[in-house]
């Protein structure tokens, strides 16, 4: 919906004092950086579809659907004149622990589900915007809809696109993107140059050799995906690489250069909950699904569901020295209704040489 008004509006304040304004007024909201780009990444659109040709995408079908949308935003929100980028910054302050037994966690779902966090202060700052130049056509989006955040965060000027495939700044990569769509006309940044040289240490640092080349993910092989996105059985062969992370995986960006400058995220929504930077295994595997449901809420977690959580666990717990107390926990989950789990938790006691026959 286009309000002439508002547009006329905009038109009277000089667009470089507009964007000057609305970065401050992000930092103002917590935001660590603020940009800005033109609604258009036809460009981008050949390295997708190679990408989804090459079936790289996994079990991921969404990412093939909407492909016309994600190369051209007007048609995801018809009026679109630019789009604001913006980047919260989410690095805990203390590493997590990692004992042989403890739970690795991405470093990213620690904390509160950065989907809320990202909108809520998005539509802070429409709302800040709107009591300047009057009412707007904007959408917020947060890792929610067909957006190429990362290709449209580059041309803004926020980062360059790292061999890992994420957005890499001189400060790291430890943040989301949000974005606003709008129909303000806020003239483009400029992209910045990459800085990854003939570094290749995130490359060479992925525990199941994911990356087929530079800037080239097989999302088959990533820890993430098997972790989160994938729904059936992790395959064999690579379940002993998961060593013990049971959701997502930081070696790519824990091995990168430039995240020795990154600081850690001021926003309390980010800092570790319900103790999950130094969890044991065996006390997540006890969790019911209740437990799951109520100790998770507002996590990025919880998405993946109670069965897919004991699946990982299972996994992890193969990758551990062999106990009687982490023996008992998985024999306490073979008669699990769930068939994922129990082949999961099956193959975990054989590979601890502890059948249940035993």
């Amino acid at each position: 919906m286009v309000h002439d008004g508002a547009l006329q509006d905009a038109k009277k304040i000089d667009a470089q004092q507009l964007k000057q304004a609305i970065r401050l007024w992000g930092r103002e909201m917590g935001f660590s950086a603020i940009a800005f780009a033109a609604p258009e990444l036809s460009a981008a659109g050949a390295g997708l579809a190679d990408w989804l040709a090459q079936g790289l995408h996994g079990g991921m079908d969404y990412m093939a659907r909407n492909t016309e949308k994600r190369e051209q935003p007007t048609k995801l929100v018809v009026g679109t004149r630019s789009i604001i980028i913006a980047r919260l910054d989410y690095l805990p302050a203390k590493s997590p622990v990692a004992e042989p037994d403890s739970a690795l966690i991405s470093r990213y779902a620690l904390g509160r589900d950065y989907h809320k966090t990202m909108r809520n202060r998005l539509q802070k700052l429409a709302e800040q915007i709107e009591s300047a130049v009057g009412p707007f056509g904007y959408r917020a989006f947060a890792d929610s809809a067909p957006v190429m955040e990362v290709e449209l965060a580059r041309l803004a000027g926020l980062g360059w696109r790292g061999k890992h495939t994420l957005l890499l700044s001189r400060s790291g990569s430890w943040f989301f993107l949000g974005e606003l769509f709008t129909e303000l006309p806020l003239p483009p940044d400029m992209p910045t140059e990459g800085h990854c040289g003939n570094c290749d240490a995130c490359l060479k640092s992925c525990p199941t050799n994911a990356f087929v080349g530079p800037y080239r993910l097989d999302a088959r092989r990533c820890i993430s995906y098997l972790t989160i996105e994938h729904a059936g059985p992790i395959p064999e062969d690579l379940r002993p690489l998961l060593g013990t992370r049971i959701y997502g995986c930081d070696d790519c960006q824990l091995a990168c250069p430039w995240n020795r400058f990154a600081r850690p995220a001021e926003l309390p929504d980010f800092l570790p909950r319900n103790g999950l930077d130094h969890s044991r295994l065996i006390d997540l595997l006890a969790w019911t699904e209740t437990e799951f449901n109520d100790r998770l809420a507002g996590s990025p977690i919880r998405r993946i569901g109670h069965e897919r959580w004991l699946r990982n666990i299972a996994v992890a717990l193969g990758n551990t020295p062999a106990t009687k107390t982490a023996i008992t926990a998985l024999r306490a989950r073979m008669n699990h209704p769930s068939d994922l789990v129990r082949e999961h938790v099956a193959w975990t006691l054989e590979r601890l040489g502890a059948t249940q026959t035993k």
